[in-house]
């Protein structure tokens, strides 16, 4: 039996050695005996599921083992969006959801996301259980079969998220908008919601194509190229992007020029405390720019850090009162809606900033750094040995680094991975600079992110890190 790992939101494999349809029954078998024994399992599961090769059929497998074992199940009738999922579940009243996705991954990949009944990423504790089921064995079956119902999942997400934007503001502010499905299941809910409200916009891979032709579907450079050329060559104050499942966001400023979620994540936070006044804390991930911080201590407001995976931000949203929570990858959510992360509504509310603010979204970019400090971030995704990626990380946790190129080392942190504050200059009012070492728990992939006071700094810490990486264990 193949090993089945969940990572930090579900499981994801490559399609035929990975992804199998035995291995989505066998997951689905776990998801049914944990709504078996965890919740109220009448109240049924709702399952989506994205344009990706395979999908619609996998969706339909994990209904049958889910219906087999006498869950009664929603199955999408369509491709939906994550978040419009999530919305079902708690909309309903489910005992949860399943999503058939593989995110912002390449082609090849596809994968099971399992959304709890609150309507967000289910818990870690929660995950834990079904993963002890998967273990287990699990292979539930009722004497008589659960009803499987077709459903529309989207019509009454996007009446939902319609109303957290002023979208008669948007209108009347006369911008010309370029939204990006990346070939998606977030095609046409923005062009619909733009159409029926006079929003002026220009869509571009809004179609169905499972190849995802030269990009992998995840709203960050070079995947964005297209988007750029667009906004500059159709004279738009904006470009707006989802991924493959429509729950993360990334941005294109007027000149063309990228705008990564962590200004997003700053643009949204600093206009629902400036301009809302919700009430509420704001979460970060560990891997996530630490601007919020400089925002949410002007404001008076309390943030927490967590580990990377919006399932531990879920986690605080449900025991406290907060505001937004956010993660690197562009998946953040409002407590007001979902504690969940939704690309579609986010995009909207930075369309709201724009028009209410009346500023493109380049002007929104240089007025938060002009007020709270110039930050910039990079990544790097390294494709290495399991072998080379755990000699790495078992070096960075040793505590003998004491420089990393020509920077000394000021203190770590290892929160998830190991985080490098390094004494770069900062100008007096920039980034405090940082590179965070963090390897997958599930591909041969050692991730490192970066945030200094200029985009060179940025490189030239990603290439000390990369440099740092292969360098041969003392071993």
């Amino acid at each position: 039996m193949a090993d089945i790992k969940f990572g930090t939101d579900g499981w994801r494999g490559v399609i035929a050695d990975d992804f199998t349809f035995d291995n989505v029954r066998r997951v689905a078998a776990a998801i049914a005996s944990y709504v078996l024994k965890n919740e109220d399992s009448f109240r049924g599961v709702v399952i989506g599921y994205d344009t990706r090769f395979a999908s619609p059929r996998a969706a339909e497998a994990v209904a049958e083992v889910i219906a087999a074992a006498g869950v009664p199940v929603f199955l999408a009738n369509d491709y939906t969006p994550t978040p419009a999922v999530s919305f079902a579940v708690r909309g309903r009243g489910a005992a949860g959801g399943v999503v058939v996705t593989s995110s912002h991954n390449p082609y090849n990949w596809n994968g099971v996301k399992f959304k709890a009944n609150f309507g967000g990423s289910a818990t870690p504790a929660i995950m834990k259980k079904v993963e002890d089921e998967l273990h287990a064995g699990a292979e539930p079956k009722a004497t008589t079969a659960a009803p499987i119902e077709r459903v529309d999942l989207k019509a009454s997400y996007i009446a939902a998220i319609s109303k957290f934007a002023d979208l008669k503001k948007i209108a009347a502010a006369k911008y010309k908008l370029a939204i990006d499905a990346m070939h998606g299941s977030g095609r046409g809910v923005l062009a619909k919601i733009f159409d029926e409200h006079g929003i002026n916009y220009v869509a571009i891979r809004g179609d169905v194509n499972p190849l995802f032709p030269h990009i992998n579907p995840e709203p960050i450079e070079p995947h964005t190229a297209m988007l750029q050329e667009t906004v500059v060559r159709e004279k738009c104050q904006a470009g707006l992007a989802t991924d493959g499942d429509a729950d993360r966001i990334g941005a294109v400023a007027e000149d063309g020029s990228f705008v990564d979620s962590h200004k997003i994540f700053s643009i949204l936070l600093r206009w629902l405390l400036e301009r809302r006044k919700w009430p509420g804390d704001v979460v970060r991930a560990f891997n996530t720019t630490r601007m919020l911080d400089r925002i949410a201590r002007k404001y008076g407001r309390a943030l927490h850090e967590t580990s990377i995976g919006f399932k531990y931000i879920a986690d605080i949203m449900l025991a406290q009162e907060v505001l937004i929570g956010g993660e690197e990858s562009g998946g953040i959510g409002l407590s007001r809606h979902l504690p969940e992360r939704d690309g579609i509504l986010n995009s909207l509310l930075l369309a709201n900033v724009m028009a209410e603010e009346g500023k493109t979204l380049g002007q929104l970019v240089t007025d938060l750094q002009r007020e709270f400090g110039e930050h910039h971030y990079g990544r790097s995704d390294l494709h290495i040995s399991d072998e080379v990626k755990n000699a790495a990380i078992q070096r960075a946790r040793s505590g003998a680094l004491q420089r990393l190129g020509p920077y000394n080392v000021l203190r770590t942190e290892g929160t998830d991975g190991v985080k490098f504050f390094l004494d770069a200059p900062n100008n007096g009012n920039g980034a405090e600079a940082w590179i965070l070492f963090r390897a997958s728990g599930t591909e041969p992939l050692l991730r490192l992110y970066a945030e200094a006071a200029s985009p060179d700094l940025v490189k030239e810490m990603l290439a000390s890190g990369e440099a740092f990486v292969m360098e041969r264990s003392a071993a």
